[in-house]
């Protein structure tokens, strides 16, 4: 069974110590960027690897990007390959927010046609609450060869999105949260406010009260 978009506490016990399938730890922190690395040492899923949101799955920021760019891709693909990443592994990712740091994983791998990756429900959060194994040991990994096939259409830049104001080709989803979508708070970034015309969508507004993913219906 592939799993590509969501996976449970349940079966990632029951997969992670499968050959074919390789963890990743995504957690992080916007305030402290070693927070998730240090979290990953006192204690992971057994055989996760860490990802680091600033070192791994981001680049320099720029004038013309936001606050976390894209990565090098092709560095991006060595470290996957590296990671013990190939065409026939199966991925999960998880983090302790609720999926919003994993999910750039999740997104990356299925941008470089490896769709066989879903984000763990409830992240590491649930699999403590549920008394499951933790481990401090680094994960022996088997390097392979990781060759994607990307897809352009995967995500637009700034300029693409400003011809947007004019055009209004495409919908701007707004992840962040109400308050500082409004731009009455704003506690990471220099100005406060949205890009003009962006429509609201709080990621934690897909998530219920235990942080786990509502079901498909509603």
């Amino acid at each position: 069974m592939s799993f590509q978009t969501i996976i449970s506490t349940h079966d990632l016990q029951e997969k992670w110590h499968h050959q074919d399938w390789v963890i990743f730890d995504c957690r992080s922190s916007l305030f402290d960027h070693n927070a998730g690395l240090r979290a990953y040492q006192q204690g992971h899923i057994p055989g996760a690897i860490y990802c680091h949101l600033e070192n791994d799955l981001s680049s320099p920021v720029t004038d013309t990007s936001g606050r976390h760019p894209l990565p090098n891709f092709k560095n991006l693909i060595q470290k996957l390959g590296n990671w013990g990443v190939d065409h026939q592994t199966h991925v999960a990712v998880y983090d302790d927010a609720g999926g919003a740091y994993a999910a750039r994983l999740w997104w990356q791998l299925r941008t470089f046609g490896h769709n066989k990756v879903a984000v763990l429900d409830g992240g590491i959060t649930q699999w403590e609450k549920e008394e499951r194994p933790l481990s401090t040991d680094q994960p022996e990994i088997t390097s392979k060869i990781f060759t994607p096939t990307i897809d352009q259409s995967a995500w637009v830049d700034t300029e693409q999105v400003l011809q947007n104001l004019n055009t209004k080709s495409f919908t701007i989803l707004d992840a962040r949260t109400p308050e500082r979508y409004r731009g009455e708070v704003e506690p990471i970034d220099t100005v406060a406010g949205r890009i003009p015309k962006s429509q609201n969508r709080a990621f934690q507004r897909n998530l219920n009260e235990e942080n786990l993913f509502l079901t498909p219906a509603t």
